[in-house]
């Protein structure tokens, strides 16, 4: 904010009404000015709630009544001089700017606190334009500054807020942690992985696919307390980030084959081996994905399959060679992507594991099912695609997490190639009776 006057021709009469005025209000403007300094101009355009805030409360402090008060602003000061690392572009100016609000103490620089750490929170809770979010409860919400200092006027101790708030969960922290010991805060595959992170929750169950390095993580309040490796999307078809809720586990899974796969794998097989095929492989040709009324594949068009010109619904029925396993995984999004079970569990020791068409297979697909279910009554069933409800909503995760710690280090994936042959990601049927090619998903 800026004070001045504009120059202008004024008589002798004129100029010393002026002098006059202003001698009168000298305090005033002073008083003024004064406020105006101690107020980020970064922010005033911007963050006009602060100012409401204040104005709406009786108590005119939060940070500067007492010395724990001040004790936790000199905290978020700290935090934002190291705040590039949370993706936050003004932390360096806010942090000199709080700094200062601390050395005047005057009133009107509690605002100035405010002011920043409300940007602060904000940018940890921006949205997140990389990640579809088929859940939308699960999508970041940028408070309000009203919220955020309501929560900060009512917290029993500033300090212990403030360190609350800005650790996110416990990967976040202890990924931002060890990326500032080794003087890598301004590393960009870091702060790419903690934006990231920001997303999962502080509290309760989630879990947690890690793209860049093919790893699952069943997380609770914050921490990781089971893994597992699995097979993720080639590089020609991603798994896509995501964030959805896992609601029921379906066992005994049919394999709903994409059309892709039908036309560039089961077509041409069908075509040169007839289809008694289908039948080996345990397919099913049927109307569409939603009746169960089967189709005679002798009176499909098979060559029109293969060169693309005719659609035909194939699922496979469940089984031990099922490509979806004993059991799958679906969540909310808008990319038919799910977790699944898999016979190929040769895939799992490879250095490697870009294999699939998106969708993401399960080393210990029992353990999930398990953690998942642990308080859910599973009657046995042999019953196609039997669903069991879980109590409560999960959360999913599907990240790209270019810098994670392996073993309590910082350890970067540097965007392995992912890409594979189909030939190496198939394995031959173990049943003896199936001569079906395995076709990965």
């Amino acid at each position: 904010m800026r004070f001045g006057y504009q120059r202008t021709v004024l008589g002798n009469a004129a100029l010393a009404l002026l002098i006059q005025t202003v001698s009168v209000s000298a305090q005033t403007v002073q008083d003024a000015a004064s406020s105006a300094a101690s107020m980020p101009a970064s922010l005033l355009p911007t963050d006009l709630g602060v100012d409401g805030f204040y104005a709406s409360r009786g108590e005119p402090v939060i940070w500067l009544k007492d010395d724990a008060g001040r004790a936790a602003a000199a905290r978020v000061g700290a935090l934002l001089r190291n705040g590039s690392i949370d993706g936050f572009s003004k932390s360096s100016e806010l942090a000199s700017e709080v700094d200062e609000a601390l050395q005047r103490g005057q009133p009107g620089d509690d605002k100035t606190i405010s002011a920043a750490w409300v940007a602060y929170v904000r940018t940890l809770n921006a949205p997140l334009q990389e990640v579809s979010f088929g859940d939308p409860g699960l999508r970041p919400k940028s408070p309000t500054a009203a919220a955020v200092l309501s929560e900060a006027a009512r917290a029993p101790s500033l300090s212990e807020y403030v360190g609350r708030v800005t650790s996110v969960n416990p990967l976040y922290a202890a990924l931002r942690e060890a990326a500032l010991k080794e003087d890598l805060g301004q590393n960009p595959e870091v702060i790419s992985s903690l934006k990231r992170l920001r997303l999962l929750p502080a509290t309760g169950r989630a879990i947690l696919v890690d793209i860049a390095t093919a790893q699952l993580w069943m997380i609770e309040d914050g921490a990781a307390v089971d893994s597992m490796k699995v097979v993720v999307g080639k590089t020609s078809s991603p798994t896509p980030e995501l964030a959805g809720s896992i609601h029921y586990v379906t066992f005994n899974p049919y394999w709903h084959i994409l059309d892709e796969v039908v036309q560039r794998k089961v077509a041409p097989i069908v075509l040169k081996r007839g289809v008694s095929y289908l039948k080996a492989a345990r397919y099913e040709t049927v109307s569409n994905w939603s009746e169960s009324d089967s189709v005679d594949p002798k009176t499909i068009d098979w060559k029109a399959v293969a060169d693309g010109s005719q659609q035909v619904f194939i699922r496979q029925r469940p089984g031990p060679n099922n490509m979806m396993g004993a059991v799958k995984f679906s969540f909310e999004n808008d990319f038919d992507i799910f977790l699944h079970d898999t016979p190929q569990k040769g895939l799992f020791a490879k250095s490697e594991r870009g294999l699939s068409l998106g969708c993401v297979r399960l080393e210990h697909a029992e353990r999930l099912t398990k953690w998942l279910l642990r308080d859910t009554d599973v009657p046995s069933s042999d019953e196609p695609e039997h669903h069991v409800q879980l109590a409560q909503g999960v959360p999913i995760y599907l990240l790209n997490l270019p810098a994670n710690l392996q073993d309590g280090k910082l350890a970067f994936a540097h965007g392995a190639d992912r890409q594979a042959d189909v030939a190496t990601a198939s394995v031959s049927s173990t049943n003896a009776d199936a001569t079906a090619e395995a076709v990965p998903h």
